[in-house]
């Protein structure tokens, strides 16, 4: 039951081969005895049984079912549940509970999946390895003494341990591909304004999109379906219709162009993540598609752009938490220093709060993005940014003119050692130089798993594609899998 996919345990729960009271117990003892994998931070398993007591009831009586109905779906702790613990990973917000679902969650209720705790995740999502998280690193499950990437570290470690058969994530710069890439597993960020992003705690607004992690592409496309779509709710959802993925998922692209661009194949790669790149290059060849190279000449400035405009929206959207109305208040606020004396005691409180309920990274963004927005500065470093963004974006449009997907790497460099770049905010900032650019382009990217290094740790293979092509990156991410078998492999846990 635990390595069975998504769609195979859809089709036990049809049959009556087992009930989801079943799935749910299998699966609560598997999360428990993996608990040193760190990939929840709220699991409540009378919650859990009790919706799937429901379900099976629901399938009893023979009413109508949706989608998911049964299967276990984890959350990823910046998602909205109504009543249920939502940290984002902080000290700032360890007792808040939401008045309300989020949209996505809505729609996985109707959907009948069964809501399976909440994911490890760097606080606020500002992280690529899930060691901000004020819970402590998610572990990766090929090699515990690595990251698991982040933000969405929990989610991706969720599935590639098979405590869940399905995650949601949330990508602002790879986020759920780079964890998903690290962890052997497949994660798609959809397009922005695909899926609505009403309820989900913010760090860039601009960025920000919900997005599937699962064990093929399949299953991907069914959780994906099950959340997307427009949302009144959300004024930056997209009022177009979802396609049926799972329809045409076994029909590959006809005349498939596949775009590669030479850079990013370069120094700064891995050479067993090149060589991996390199052979799922000819895997599309030897399926008939044609490869040719791409420019995309602004790409090098990705990084430096994304870590202006996220920062920026970070500082605003993290501006609510002063410990007025929710979040960590400090019970001592007293003037600590002579120059403090003559500062407001709400001030002071919301200066000690602040400094108490946010970890040293978040603390790092906000203090970048308001110096970036500061009077005098807005245009010498937000305002480029932003203009630098456009270019990325019409680099995109280009390319895509000529290619249907661009392929490439997800992360330069397979899971590093926990700790090994805690010190240095640059090299860990490097880790997302391949996922950055789609976000800022608005445009949908996912990862699947296309190899293993010599040490045993997974290798991904990133493919982007134009906005609200979701259905034509997941076909052809299929032709990759039904070559392959790497989607297939698992972690030898005990």
């Amino acid at each position: 039951m635990a390595s069975a996919n998504a769609i195979e345990l859809l089709a036990q729960l049809n049959s009556g081969a087992i009930t989801s009271e079943e799935l749910a117990r299998g699966y609560l003892e598997r999360a428990e005895r993996l608990g040193r994998l760190n990939a929840f931070v709220h699991l409540d398993p009378e919650v859990v049984l009790s919706q799937a007591r429901a379900l099976d009831s629901k399938r009893r009586a023979g009413q109508p079912l949706g989608a998911l109905a049964g299967l276990p779906v984890a959350i990823k702790d910046v998602l909205c549940v109504d009543g249920e613990l939502t940290t984002c990973g902080s000290r700032m917000l360890k007792n808040f509970r939401p008045p309300y679902d989020a949209t996505a969650i809505t729609r996985l209720k109707a959907a009948d999946a069964v809501l399976f705790g909440k994911t490890n995740m760097d606080e606020f999502a500002m992280g690529s390895s899930t060691e901000t998280s004020a819970y402590g690193p998610a572990r990766n499950p090929w090699n515990e003494e690595c990251i698991a990437g982040g933000s969405s570290g929990g989610s991706a470690v969720a599935v590639a341990a098979d405590c869940v058969p399905l995650s949601l994530g949330t990508d602002t710069g790879g986020s759920v591909r780079q964890p998903a890439s690290l962890c052997g597993v497949v994660g798609l960020k959809p397009t922005y304004g695909r899926v609505s992003r009403y309820g989900l705690i913010a760090y860039a607004s601009s960025l920000d999109q919900i997005g599937p992690f699962a064990h093929n592409v399949a299953d991907a496309a069914l959780l994906l379906k099950a959340v997307a779509g427009h949302d009144a709710l959300d004024a930056t959802s997209v009022n177009l219709p979802v396609p049926d993925y799972l329809a045409s998922l076994e029909t590959p692209p006809e005349s498939l162009r596949v775009g590669v661009v030479p850079e990013f194949l370069g120094a700064g790669l891995d050479p067993e993540i090149e060589s991996a790149i390199r052979e799922a290059i000819k895997v599309y060849e030897a399926a008939g598609a044609t490869v040719k190279e791409v420019a995309l000449p602004h790409s090098k400035y990705g990084v430096p752009a994304y870590y202006l405009v996220a920062p920026a929206e970070c500082s605003s959207n993290l501006a609510r938490y002063d410990g007025t109305i929710y979040g960590h208040r400090a019970e001592d606020f007293r003037p600590q220093y002579p120059n403090e004396k003559d500062i407001a005691p709400l001030v002071l409180m919301m200066m000690a709060s602040r400094a108490e309920g946010f970890g040293a990274e978040v603390k790092r963004r906000i203090m970048l993005g308001t110096f970036a927005l500061s009077a005098g500065y807005a245009d010498q470093f937000y305002n480029q940014a932003l203009k630098v963004r456009r270019l990325i974006k019409n680099d995109f449009d280009a390319a895509f003119g000529e290619v249907d997907v661009i392929l490439s790497p997800t992360s330069p460099t397979p899971a590093f050692r926990l700790g090994e770049k805690t010190s240095d905010p640059l090299a860990m900032y490097l880790s997302d130089i391949y996922t950055i650019t789609a976000n800022l382009a608005g445009i949908p990217g996912l990862s699947i798993p296309c190899g293993l290094t010599k040490s045993g740790l997974p290798i991904g293979l990133q493919l982007l594609g134009p906005a609200f092509s979701e259905e034509t990156l997941l076909r052809t991410a299929r032709v990759f899998e039904k070559a392959t078998d790497w989607h297939t492999k698992r972690p030898e846990l005990m």
